[in-house]
């Protein structure tokens, strides 16, 4: 690789960083290919994308970014998982990494939070947007009969008490 070409490939980098929500470091030691084609087309079916990064390559792509304090990270045989969805990468990455012991996370980045694996396991655990927006409009689409059945409910429970100690009135006067 000429000096172009890595001038090339570390400024495409810095604009990767600069559109992804998150970002995680991995460490990809005696993967397969098929393993990691694998990975990477699960990657895409959730939205985001997975790449083998040349170390000292990459720490120069990342200053100037919100992931700058990653630099760290890149040591040995790295890649990044990234995404513009908070949740994507993180969760194909954590539930990869589960199946395979080969995969092992090292960190990551949301936005100019640095996380430890541990917190990219937490956020893997997320609902992701798409999920969230869907739960939300289920909630507005409830039907309204549903929202005043649970309002009349207390009411409806209190007027069986009224009349149940009416009729226990009832009972005692008469008897």
């Amino acid at each position: 690789m000429n000096r172009s070409q890595k001038k090339e490939l570390v400024s495409a980098l810095h604009d990767l960083f600069g559109g992804s929500a998150i970002v995680v470091v991995v460490h990809y030691k005696g993967m397969t290919v098929a393993e990691i084609s694998a990975l990477r087309a699960q990657m895409r079916e959730a939205g985001a994308s997975f790449k083998v990064t040349k170390n000292r390559l990459t720490r120069l792509a990342l200053t100037g970014t919100c992931y700058e304090s990653l630099a760290t990270l890149f040591v040995g045989p790295t890649a990044i998982a990234y995404s513009r969805d908070p949740v994507a990468a993180a969760r194909v990455t954590a539930k990869y990494a589960k199946s395979n012991d080969k995969l092992v996370l090292i960190g990551g980045g949301l936005g100019a939070t640095r996380l430890d694996p541990a917190g990219v396991k937490v956020l893997a655990e997320l609902p992701s947007l798409d999920e969230l927006r869907a739960r939300l409009i289920g909630m507005i689409q409830t039907p309204a009969t549903r929202i005043a059945g649970v309002l009349q409910a207390p009411a409806g429970q209190l007027a069986r008490v009224f009349k149940a100690y009416a009729e226990q009135e009832r009972e005692d006067e008469a008897a």
